[in-house]
């Protein structure tokens, strides 16, 4: 049996070849670390708090349009704007009512909108109040809005007292969107805005 053919010598070569290619994996994991370190350091703007305040339009029941800026009232959701309910046994527009219960919220003083997250649409998702109300909040409480993430607790006030929508019958919004052939909209908790910080870091 020649020197090179040997089991041990064999052995060591292979030792050195699979500590190679360790040596190769770490510092191609350590290379992918930096990288994203990197992306996240470039790309840390997104992901700072933005203050809005000023003159807004209403879109919805959950949604404004504020300084040029889409908003949309995180962790709620209202009716669509041209959604129907049922109130002892009569249609009516409850989508229309919610936008109306949101601009009547905005006359209580002055608007601040507070928010990082962008949704799928680009829609930053934050809290607003108008005179030291909580809009998303009141929404819910008045039986405008629903749970979506948060709130849950103003859901269950809002349902005991029959307010708003829940004075009579009405398809939850996300339900009424899947059956329009609308886009889903996943609810605003921490998974969501996992991805919709990933969305945020690596789309442009």
């Amino acid at each position: 049996m020649s020197p090179a053919n040997r089991p041990w010598r064999r052995g060591r070569q292979n030792q050195v070849r699979r500590s190679r290619a360790r040596r190769w994996a770490e510092y191609g994991v350590t290379l992918a670390i930096l990288m994203l370190l990197l992306v996240i350091v470039a790309r840390n703007d997104r992901f700072e708090t933005r203050t809005l305040g000023g003159q807004a339009v209403v879109n919805d029941g959950d949604s404004l349009t504020l300084l040029g800026e889409r908003i949309r009232l995180r962790g709620i959701d209202a009716p669509e704007y041209s959604q129907t309910c049922t109130r002892a046994g009569q249609t009516y527009p409850c989508g229309r009512d919610a936008r109306f219960a949101l601009k009547r919220l905005l006359e209580a003083g002055e608007l601040s909108c507070e928010g990082w997250e962008r949704d799928r649409y680009d829609r930053l998702l934050a809290v607003c109040s108008a005179g030291g109300i909580d809009l998303n909040r009141r929404q819910v409480e008045q039986g405008w809005a629903i749970s979506y993430g948060d709130y849950l607790d103003a859901e269950r006030t809002a349902k005991a007292a029959k307010r708003g929508m829940w004075s009579g019958e009405f398809e939850r919004p996300r339900d009424w969107r899947d059956r329009h052939g609308s886009a889903g909209e996943l609810e605003h908790n921490a998974w969501q805005a996992a991805i919709n910080w990933l969305r945020q870091l690596f789309v442009w």
